[in-house]
């Protein structure tokens, strides 16, 4: 349970599309106009997760687990890599207009960081915590709420640290901490959901 929310914390609070976004709202002062956009993203990531939990159960059996925690496991460090090394750019300059519910769902639900994120803990993590049935549904919302608190934190830091903020090796140096976190969590479901089992030693 504990790696599958450092998981999604590690990957949902990196910044990315949704997160520069709120970022940059906040630098604009715009965080109190900005709620909508944050709530149709958390709608948008609920519906990811409700939807590949649901399949996963029907789709990923126990006897399969080993294969896609190989896959998953591989898929987490190679991200942790990529998070590592990736340069970040800010985009300063911002619309006039608000963004709305509906602009913050459809940018959540086509972004790929936002699928290959409920991908890997729908299908591995939510099998191996006997998350079924209306478990799903719960760790779903719970999800959704985590992702509202993404790009509202980004648009609150930008908002009463803008000066600091601006500063491109800040956001270099949280995104080299969340890619440590994922490369953890990579080799955490290795040793649980690979090694483990290899060994004889976990109960599936």
């Amino acid at each position: 349970m504990l790696q599958m929310l450092l998981y999604g914390i590690g990957i949902m609070y990196t910044p990315g599309p949704v997160n520069i976004m709120g970022l940059t709202l906040g630098l604009n002062k715009k965080f109190r106009k900005s709620i909508g956009f944050f709530t149709g993203v958390g709608i948008a990531m609920f519906i990811l997760f409700f939807v590949c939990g649901y399949s996963g159960e029907k789709l990923i059996k126990k006897e399969y687990l080993l294969y896609t925690s190989i896959l998953g496991g591989l898929y987490i460090f190679y991200l942790a890599i990529k998070i590592f090394k990736e340069d970040v750019t800010i985009e300063e300059q911002m619309k006039k207009n608000t963004l709305t519910l509906r602009d913050g769902f459809l940018m959540q639900i086509i972004n790929p960081k936002a699928i290959l994120a409920a991908l890997p803990i729908a299908t591995i993590n939510f099998p191996a915590n006997n998350i079924n049935g209306i478990n799903i549904l719960i760790m779903s919302i719970v999800f959704g709420l985590l992702v509202i608190g993404a790009p509202s934190m980004y648009c609150l830091v930008g908002q009463f640290f803008s000066d600091l903020i601006k500063q491109k090796k800040i956001l270099l140096i949280f995104n080299k901490l969340m890619g440590v976190l994922l490369l953890y969590v990579s080799i955490s479901i290795f040793k649980d959901h690979v090694f483990d089992v290899l060994m004889g030693k976990s109960p599936y």
